[in-house]
């Protein structure tokens, strides 16, 4: 009966411990998949408001007006710098065709935000898989092939990290991700999930 017992008591620990793991893994996804987000959000003001960390910066040091020319909501081109000036490769050609224009530019800075928007807050993260995956890998395909490896770049990590954290529902922990699912047209359609 004495074995019995501690049989008990290690099944017992043995799932303590598991289920500490799996919290513990959780929250760190939901960390992952929150500090995606704010990545995406970031880039979406930057850009939109020239706040001199990519968007508006100067690498001569000079001082640039804040929410000046190359601010989004004054005229400037999210897309034009990187597409027309930084492209290279077998696709040079057709980024720069298309860097800065209206379309291209509305169409990232609205692929910014709804992606941050939905991995920050957990919800629509089947959507933030296939738009933040298709943008990632837009992006690395501007500049092929990538400055420190043949093939690999942050952007394919990017791309598969995202995918990962919708298939492990990182937007249940720590977002809302749990209730959004819960809604009727979730339900009804699960692409929105």
């Amino acid at each position: 009966m004495a074995v019995m017992h501690q049989h008990t008591n290690v099944e017992s620990v043995a799932g303590d411990v598991s289920a500490t793991h799996v919290t513990t893994t959780r929250r760190v996804l939901a960390a992952l998949r929150i500090a995606f987000g704010l990545t995406f959000l970031w880039a979406f003001f930057d850009k939109l408001l020239a706040l001199g960390f990519h968007t508006g910066y100067d690498p001569t040091g000079a001082t640039l007006d804040r929410f000046g020319p190359a601010a989004w909501i004054n005229g400037g081109s999210p897309t034009e710098g990187f597409l027309k000036f930084g492209a290279d490769g077998p696709f040079k050609g057709f980024y720069n065709s298309i860097g800065g224009t209206a379309w291209a530019d509305t169409l990232f800075m609205l692929g910014l935000l709804g992606i941050g928007t939905a991995l920050t807050f957990g919800i629509g993260m089947r959507f933030a898989a296939v738009a933040g995956a298709t943008m990632y890998l837009l992006m690395w395909s501007v500049a092929l092939p990538p400055e420190t490896n043949p093939v690999l770049d942050d952007h394919i990590l990017g791309a598969l990290s995202v995918v990962a954290l919708a298939l492990l529902n990182a937007g249940d922990t720590w977002g809302l991700g749990h209730w959004w699912g819960s809604q009727k047209v979730v339900q009804e359609h699960p692409v929105l999930r």
